[in-house]
């Protein structure tokens, strides 16, 4: 048996794994990094975060990626070349969150990273028929292994493209088997660039567990600010939409897109939903010459209506439901008072921190959740297929030399 091998059935058979958690998502705004220390698997799976940093990105990471983000047609020398490139960040970057935390390399298992997503191409956005859903991750998982000595488990959104989803959301694996109750119905909301929702009945039929995008959670209102208010990155605590008046045109032709009427399960990205989604709506509904706290007003209500429609849309039945939330939209206090005023059935939305998990840190542990399913699962299988969240295990493995 080669050497990496016999290390890696060491790893699934240990009573605990430590597994470091890597997301980095479509805000750009840094890498997430979760050591957690994990213990048995699927509905069994036990998780204690031991430590969590955001390792901010400077200018240079973000203008390079931006070249390509969400763009359908870059240079594709600049793909190329930033694969192995953000890589290699990402891997500095856990040895850096290491020599911090005071941890050695090799002491952890296996690192779980999900790249840096540039293009989120499902097959009823493109409309191509010659082709299926698509999503491309950079941030090769190899670079990463060599750079922190550290066995790497990566690219886990194309084994379920591969099966017959969309590459997304994937955080309703982590979801059912970690966060699911016998004692109250709960949807698990995140709020990054994009929102997403998992339903977990209290039943835990895994057959009644549907996950989905929603649709913009920050990505437009941080694309405004930034372009609008440097060197800002976000509307730090709602003040300049706190500042304005919501206009009522722009938020219906905000609303007005065929998207939202599609059923769960669906995906979407920032390819959609940025700052030429709200020119157009600006052009359709002559409010082009609105003051700028006006249009975050408007903006933060948008992502508010949207996302409190589907929880409401995901609660119809049930006779009480308690919403966990996490990402970034979290920090928005506004869109957190608008989601409670447009949901009359719930008294609070708590964060996940509630249930034991740093809000800010949630979606990178579940991508270390994904790695240990892919190295211990396999005695519960957990899909369903009918709600695009198919019976696979996912990750590619790369390891250190």
């Amino acid at each position: 048996m080669h050497p990496h091998i016999a290390k890696l059935y060491e790893s699934a058979n240990k009573p605990h794994k430590l597994i470091i958690g890597l997301m980095s998502g479509t805000s750009l705004d840094g890498l997430d990094v979760a050591l957690c220390k994990i213990s048995n698997h699927g509905m069994n799976t036990n998780i204690a975060l031991l430590a969590f940093d955001t390792i901010a990105y400077d200018d240079n990471y973000k203008q390079k990626i931006k070249t390509v983000f969400a763009k359908r047609e870059c240079d594709l020398e600049q793909v190329t070349l930033l694969h192995p490139w953000v890589g290699q960040v990402h891997g500095t970057m856990v040895n850096q969150c290491l020599a911090k935390w005071g941890v050695a390399a090799d002491s952890i298992d296996v690192i779980a990273s999900h790249g840096q997503t540039i293009y989120h191409c499902p097959k009823n956005q493109h409309g191509r028929p010659d082709f299926g859903n698509g999503t491309l991750q950079i941030g090769d998982s190899d670079h990463i292994a060599v750079v922190t000595g550290i066995t790497t488990i990566g690219d886990f959104r194309q084994k379920h493209i591969a099966t017959g989803g969309e590459g997304a959301p994937l955080a309703v694996y982590g979801d059912y088997l970690f966060f699911t109750s016998r004692d109250e119905n709960r949807i698990l909301l995140n709020m990054g660039g994009i929102a997403n929702l998992t339903f977990l009945p209290k039943s835990a039929d895994s057959s009644a567990v549907f996950s989905s995008d929603i649709g913009p959670g920050n990505t437009i209102m941080d694309a405004y600010i930034q372009q609008y208010f440097k060197p800002l990155s976000y509307d730090v605590d709602s003040k300049i939409a706190h500042q304005g008046q919501i206009n009522q045109a722009l938020l219906d032709a905000l609303c007005d897109d065929p998207f939202f009427k599609q059923p769960f399960p669906k995906t979407t990205g920032p390819e959609v939903f940025n700052l030429q989604y709200l020119a157009r709506a600006q052009a359709l509904s002559n409010t082009t010459d609105l003051a700028h706290s006006d249009v975050m007003a408007t903006l933060t209500r948008f992502s508010a209506q949207i996302i409190a429609d589907a929880i409401n849309h995901s609660s119809a039945a049930l006779d009480s439901v308690n919403v966990y939330a996490s990402g970034g939209g979290v920090h928005n206090p506004l869109l957190m008072e608008h989601i409670l005023s447009l949901c009359p059935q719930l008294t609070a939305i708590q964060n996940t921190q509630a249930l034991g998990i740093n809000p800010d840190a949630k979606e990178a542990v579940l991508f270390a959740i994904l790695a240990n399913e892919c190295l211990s699962g396999g005695q519960m299988r957990f899909g369903n297929t009918a709600q695009g969240i198919p019976n696979v295990t996912m990750g590619k493995v790369s390891f250190a030399d």
